[in-house]
């Protein structure tokens, strides 16, 4: 019964977009190569940085995501990656929320992409599936075309802010909703999580939940956690209005319960979306970067750096 639920919600189409196309589409050639500019030129952004290719068609929209490779980079590398999902309540937001934290882990070695997925009609209450549906489609996008980028298709991590860290947390640990028009056979599974701020418990007390209802275990990262969980780190203002900080400390309890490794970094005093570029004159966007970076680095996916060639 749940499944067939789901499965009629799909076919109506709870997004602001109309049906999917059978089949993700192969890499679209690029309208245009950006490069990492100056700071100057990076203050305001109509399109995200990197390259353009389309993922998935749906109706007549063609979904992009956006690869920031290392300027050395070649096809046949094998280098990690990360798939960032911006934020804005699955009802807004752009994927040029990571485009300085995309940029720098480029600089490191690292492959970096943002992803434009459909988002919800604000004056609905429809469950985010198809959100989801478009961050699984991306996740194997990205992991079937690893030789083509230079990507480790065993070394792709999900990042992402609020509710797109709710997205992040559900490629690396939730089963199911995908889009009926993926391959199967393409995981869609991400090995590391970066998740700020994320609304990642849709339980009753939890954010999204007037979305999800009764059905919150379906949908909800803090509710399925599970021993084959990829390592996560966390980044939580003790001021969030979204996410008590409780709910961050239970869902690091339950990861490490599990046997899975999970950091949670509180920060005194800051709010929801602390971390982004800008905020606070950027000093909450170094330390998040540099939290971050020391992450990935431990996982051994960054080449460790002496102290004087830190940012």
């Amino acid at each position: 019964m749940f499944l067939r639920y789901f499965a009629t919600v799909g076919l109506l189409g709870v997004c602001a977009a109309v049906f999917a196309s059978p089949r993700p589409t192969v890499a679209a050639e690029p309208t245009a190569k950006r490069s990492p500019r100056s700071e100057s030129a990076k203050a305001k952004r109509a399109e995200p940085v990197g390259k353009p290719y389309v993922y998935k068609t749906v109706g007549q929209r063609a979904l992009r995501l956006y690869v920031v490779s290392p300027p050395d980079a070649k096809p046949s590398d094998s280098r990690p990656a990360i798939v960032f999902f911006h934020g804005g309540g699955w009802v807004g937001g752009a994927p040029t929320q990571f485009d300085h934290l995309a940029e720098h882990l480029a600089s490191r070695g690292m492959v970096a992409v943002q992803v434009e997925y459909r988002l919800l009609d604000r004056k609905g209450n429809a469950p985010p599936i198809c959100c989801i549906q478009d961050a699984k489609s991306a996740m194997r996008w990205v992991r079937a075309h690893a030789g083509e980028l230079g990507i480790d298709p065993n070394r792709i991590a999900a990042g992402g802010g609020s509710a797109g860290g709710h997205l992040a947390a559900f490629v690396g640990m939730v089963e199911g909703m995908d889009d009926p028009g993926d391959d199967p056979a393409v995981s869609p599974k991400a090995n590391a999580m970066v998740l700020f701020n994320p609304v990642f418990d849709n339980g009753p007390k939890g954010w999204g939940n007037q979305r999800v209802g009764d059905r919150y275990r379906a949908f909800s990262p803090a509710h399925n956690v599970t021993p084959d969980d990829p390592p996560a780190i966390v980044f939580l203002g003790t001021e969030d209005k979204l996410i008590p900080v409780e709910t961050a400390k239970e869902f690091g309890r339950a990861m490490k319960q599990a046997g899975v490794r999970c950091e949670v970094l509180l920060y005194e005093g800051q709010g929801h979306g602390f971390f982004n570029y800008g905020r606070s004159g950027g000093e909450y966007y170094r330390k998040t970067l540099e939290a971050a970076d020391k992450f990935l680095t431990s996982l051994g996916w960054l080449p460790r750096q002496d102290s004087s060639e830190k940012q």
